[in-house]
């Protein structure tokens, strides 16, 4: 069984209303704050108008790129249940997390092995862990095999290029699965019918 699922990357409308309102919407749904680099990134102005909506049953995910103040002062009035952050150390961290009381997902940027064994520096902090590749918004992918060696009581989540076509291979895994970029039919630009295609598989597998 597959154990939840985040559509991230999400920035128009028409998208988020198809799967808000899908019969099997994802756990949760992610809007690129701060990183122009991304095609998926979304202005403040819009982001606001976007998040403005019943959120039916998913829950709605900040993702974060070493946020400063400005950003976490901009948002802290969205309606956003997590953080995703990037690029920030476990104490950095710590401190947006008491200063602004959201449950936060710290990422991991994997290349190899060695990069998994740092989730212990921020189990305290995380309520959910993330391991992503290196590659950002280039939708690069790791090998998930690294994380055979985890054992942590926080519920895990990956991303990395992972296509609908893969998700059998995670039914026996104890994962949250990430995706973004096998989701649209051009860089930044998502995909309904794909999206559906997706949340319409993660069901029959756990059926």
């Amino acid at each position: 069984m597959i154990k939840g699922v985040k559509i991230c990357g999400v920035s128009d409308s028409k998208t988020l209303n198809f799967i808000l309102n899908h019969t099997y919407p994802p756990n949760f749904i992610g809007f690129i704050c701060n990183y122009p680099k991304s095609s998926r990134y979304i202005e403040f102005d819009k982001l606001k108008k976007l998040t403005n909506v019943n959120k039916n049953k998913s829950l709605f995910v900040a993702v974060l790129v070493k946020p400063d103040h400005n950003i976490l002062e901009k948002i802290k009035d969205l309606p956003f249940d997590y953080y995703q952050i990037y690029d920030c150390t476990p104490k950095e961290i710590k401190k947006i997390k008491q200063k602004y009381n959201k449950k936060i997902i710290p990422v991991l940027t994997i290349s190899n092995q060695n990069d998994i064994n740092k989730y212990k520096d921020f189990e305290k902090i995380a309520d959910i862990l993330l391991f992503d590749s290196k590659g950002y918004e280039q939708s690069e992918s790791f090998n998930h095999e690294y994380l055979n060696n985890v054992n942590s009581l926080k519920p895990i989540m990956i991303a990395g290029d992972i296509k609908t076509s893969d998700l059998d291979n995670y039914k026996n895994k104890p994962f949250l699965i990430d995706v973004s970029g096998n989701l649209e039919s051009e860089k930044g630009v998502k995909n309904i019918n794909k999206i559906d295609k997706f949340l319409n598989t993660v069901h029959n597998i756990n059926s």
